[in-house]
């Protein structure tokens, strides 16, 4: 073995529970480390993982960004027409959902977003002490997400458990994806059910994706499943890069005070908290090449996990990366990726961000923690489960 070998399971629970306890020791080991407890290599320095999920066409990830290997065995679902696939597919279905999902369709939403935005923070400074997950960080994405799709009315619940589902799937089939699968039957249900042309409105992201089917620019089946990928893509980690922003506001209350004497942190503190935050943990890669590097060979055919919440703490990039600093220009993480692959939904989830953040900072004089953040455990993400703050009013 070429690279140092580490008995670090990145999908024991006790890592998930606390990924940056581990993430010096993955870091330090070297710029490429052997896996032992799910055989497969690591990358965690920031000057090799956000070059890997740059080079697509060596780090592939058409055999899954997952554990699995798809060209060796069945994937347990249908895999993503955008995440799971390499160009030439994924140029024609990326640029298909670009077009639908862009910029300008995001601008137009925006007025209708801050109000309603405005509308749960008042209630929120209302009642001063609340669980910020719930009140908060879910509850302002169901009120805006569906709509921006054109979901039926009913079961927006449902999208909060699938995406859990999703994201387990990534890695080991263990006690979280079983779980994870067994009580959220009911969501699967009602997601494939609302992804069908039928159950979507006209006007949404949804309907658009069919009317580019009708159109020649995919099939009806791929219709499909791309719309599905806008549920996958845009809820969990807009839900949890809110719980996050809020949760880095409660551990480094001056740096509150600093966004409200200058507003135009507003979209520095966003990339901070992503960075900081560390959303999505974890994607893998395959080698489509032998590769080497750091003086040793991965050879073609490997997995390599990168740990993207490692890179963007990593301290030969950043200066004191462990601290939350919104003065600090975080341009350039890999909280969302990186190259082609850059999560769908990541527009989605920073500008449901700032129109969250731009409610707050006019209305709460002060974030403060009431008791300790729970993490929900995730194979993928970093999630959490309750984030117990006090909003003081301004």
């Amino acid at each position: 073995m070429s690279f140092p070998a580490l008995a670090i399971d990145p999908f024991d629970e006790g890592f998930l529970a606390d990924p940056h306890a581990h993430h010096s020791a993955l870091r330090d080991a070297g710029p490429v480390v052997w896996l032992d407890a799910i055989g497969c290599y690591g990358m965690a320095r920031f000057a090799e993982v956000q070059p890997a999920l740059k080079d697509w066409q060596t780090y592939i990830s058409g055999r899954g960004v997952g554990l699995a290997d798809f060209a060796r065995e069945e994937p347990w679902r249908p895999p993503s027409l955008l995440l799971e696939t390499d160009p030439p597919l994924h140029d024609r279905t990326r640029g298909l959902m670009n077009k639908v999902a862009s910029l300008a369709s995001l601008r137009e939403a925006m007025p209708a977003w801050r109000a309603r935005a405005a509308e749960l923070v008042e209630e929120c400074v209302a009642r001063g002490r609340i669980e910020a997950v719930d009140a908060l960080a879910e509850a302002f994405p169901l009120r805006v997400f569906p709509e921006l799709i054109g979901l039926r009315e009913d079961g927006h619940e449902n999208l909060i458990p699938y995406g859990t589902i999703a994201f387990n799937g990534f890695g080991p089939q263990n006690r979280l994806l079983r779980e994870s699968m067994a009580n959220a039957a009911a969501a699967t249900a009602w997601v494939n059910d609302s992804c069908q042309r039928a159950r979507l409105k006209p006007g949404g992201w949804g309907m658009a994706v069919y009317e580019a089917a009708d159109r020649g620019e995919c099939s009806e089946e791929e219709a499909y499943r791309l719309v599905r990928s806008f549920l996958t893509a845009g809820v969990d980690t807009t839900v949890n890069g809110i719980a996050n922003l809020v949760h880095a506001f409660a551990c480094f209350p001056a740096e509150w005070d600093k966004l409200r004497a200058d507003r135009s942190l507003a979209k520095r503190a966003i990339e901070e908290s992503l960075r900081w935050g560390g959303v999505v943990q974890t994607f893998f890669r395959t080698t489509s090449r032998d590769v080497d590097i750091a003086g040793g060979t991965i050879p073609e055919g490997s997995k390599v996990l990168l740990f993207l919440a490692a890179a963007n703490r990593d301290p030969r990039k950043w200066d004191n990366p462990d601290r939350f600093d919104i003065s600090r220009n975080a341009g350039g993480h890999v909280g969302f990726g990186f190259g082609i692959h850059q999560c769908l939904g990541q527009m989605v989830a920073r500008l449901e961000m700032e129109a969250v953040l731009d409610a707050l900072i006019p209305r709460v004089a002060a974030i403060r923690a009431t008791g300790p953040a729970q993490i929900r455990l995730n194979n993928t993400l970093h999630a959490l489960a309750s984030v117990p703050v006090e909003l003081v009013p301004a």
